[in-house]
């Protein structure tokens, strides 16, 4: 029996029960359309945060005090598990660096008038707009005369300066941090939140010799970030970094670094690295539908071979052999995982969608490789769980099988 008459027959036998045909694709598509979904926001969650982290910065590497092992008695004599100005200061005499600039933090309730706002206020230096490729808004920045002052001046985020000032522009005017009257030499441009999810857009910046010494009261930095020259040196500018801190902090050799230097690209490896374990873990809990599809699959074949026995007994009287009746009744279960995982990519696309339309914050991407291993997979199922009934459907005996009531 030739191949186009045997899928005409698998698709006359489907069509006759089309509620059951139905129902029986019921779990392949329910199955195909959660993995998708599943995926789609693994992959949409896994692209925003690469995304978020290329974006906080250009070429940017981030220096931390403290080694990356616990404790920190393997240092050698004469080490410090602190950042100092005079770190930094090393750092911009290294060949691969292009900006450095110091950092703290402090939080702070700032006041004007009658208005007042709890936020972050961020000591930095010059070459901080450079190396976060952050304009500003309006105004300008600080200048390097201004961090030698450790002058009273800064720039508002954008938020900030809405929550304090409205649709204003702050340049010039004044505000109140403790006791101290800082100017406003502007407003920062937009920049959403951080690779750490901090918003970027609530803060304030300032020169670190004034949060430092008029705010914090300390001699010591939170962290160093330093910009490297090119896209394609940022490894070895942060190796060249490394060597340098274990010189400066007089770390020797064996001994573990007392700081961690830390590129965008270890932070992308860390972020995706979760992002990729809880999508796999997602995608293999929603596969587990595809397995109680296939077994419905196996079931619904398993009762229309014995509903159909005595068709199968006719056929292989009148020469069918039992290929031809192997190959008929795992077509139908192909056709049916098929057709079924078509429909649930649509489902999952169509539910990804939604998501993300109901729910910005949640950014879906649908891989095509995804789509691809989908039908492959349900392919895949529709043969492995289609097969017993196919085989024991080619094995009946023609006689007893005309018999059969």
């Amino acid at each position: 029996m030739s191949l186009l008459m045997t899928l005409r027959i698998a698709f006359r036998a489907l069509a006759r029960n089309k509620l059951r045909t139905t129902l029986t694709m019921l779990g392949m598509i329910i199955g195909v359309a959660a993995v998708i979904t599943m995926v789609a926001l693994g992959t949409g969650a896994q692209t925003q945060i690469e995304d978020r982290i290329r974006g906080s910065g250009t070429n940017m590497i981030t220096v931390f005090p403290g080694s990356a092992s616990a404790g920190g008695v393997r240092q050698g004599g004469g080490t410090s598990s602190r950042l100092i100005p005079d770190d930094a200061k090393s750092l911009r005499e290294l060949s691969e660096v292009e900006y450095v600039s110091e950092g703290l933090q402090s939080s702070q309730q700032i006041i004007v008038g009658a208005q007042n706002w709890r936020t972050n206020i961020v000591g930095v230096n010059v070459d901080y707009p450079q190396i976060k490729s952050w304009p500003m808004k309006s105004g300008s920045f600080f200048t390097e005369q201004d961090v030698l002052a450790a002058a009273k001046v800064c720039t508002l985020g954008m938020n900030v300066a809405q929550n304090l000032f409205g649709e204003d522009d702050p340049t010039g005017t004044e505000i109140r941090i403790r006791n101290h009257i800082f100017r406003v030499l502007g407003v920062m441009g937009p920049k959403g939140a951080s690779s750490s999810g901090q918003n970027q857009d609530d803060q304030i910046l300032a020169p670190y010799t004034t949060v430092m010494k008029k705010l914090q009261g300390t001699e010591f930095l939170n962290y160093i970030l330093v910009g490297a020259r090119s896209s394609d040196r940022i490894r070895a500018a942060a190796d060249e970094v490394t060597a340098d801190l274990r010189i400066t902090h007089k770390i020797e050799t064996g001994n573990d670094d007392d700081f961690r230097v830390q590129t965008q690209d270890d932070m992308v490896a860390l972020q995706t690295a979760a992002s990729q374990t809880m999508t796999s873990l997602l995608a293999g809990i929603a596969g587990v539908s595809l397995v109680v599809g296939g077994i419905g699959i196996m079931n619904i074949m398993l009762v229309s071979v014995t509903e159909r026995t005595r068709e199968i007994g006719l056929r292989l009287a009148i020469g069918a052999r039992g290929s031809d009746v192997l190959m008929q009744f795992l077509i139908e279960a192909v056709v049916i995982s098929l057709v079924g995982g078509s429909l649930g990519i649509g489902l999952g696309y169509g539910a990804a969608e939604l998501l993300t339309y109901y729910d910005p914050t949640l950014p879906t991407m649908v891989p095509v490789d995804a789509v691809l291993e989908s039908v492959l997979f349900s392919a895949a199922v529709g043969i492995f769980f289609g097969f017993y009934p196919a085989r024991k459907a080619s094995g009946l005996d023609p006689i007893e099988a005309l018999r059969f009531e």
